[in-house]
């Protein structure tokens, strides 16, 4: 799981980084289906960091990886 996280967080880098910010994995629950990540850069301090998260990165890898439930910023 935690691979399957690390390539669609690789896929959606290039995005973020558009926008000045970057995004890391801090971990993987497998049990819970819980992905930490840290958004940093200038989505550290953006208004827009939670809709970013849930909208674009939650939806993404909820939909390409099997088990993951809720994505968290730290």
């Amino acid at each position: 799981m935690e691979q399957a996280v690390k390539r669609i967080l690789a896929q959606i880098r290039p995005a973020i980084k558009s926008d000045g910010g970057n995004i890391q994995l801090v971990s993987v629950n497998k049990k819970t289906g819980v992905v930490r990540v840290r958004l940093t850069g200038a989505c550290s301090g953006c208004p827009m960091a939670q809709i970013t998260l849930k909208a674009g990165v939650e939806a993404a890898l909820k939909k390409q990886v099997k088990g993951v439930k809720k994505v968290e910023a730290v």
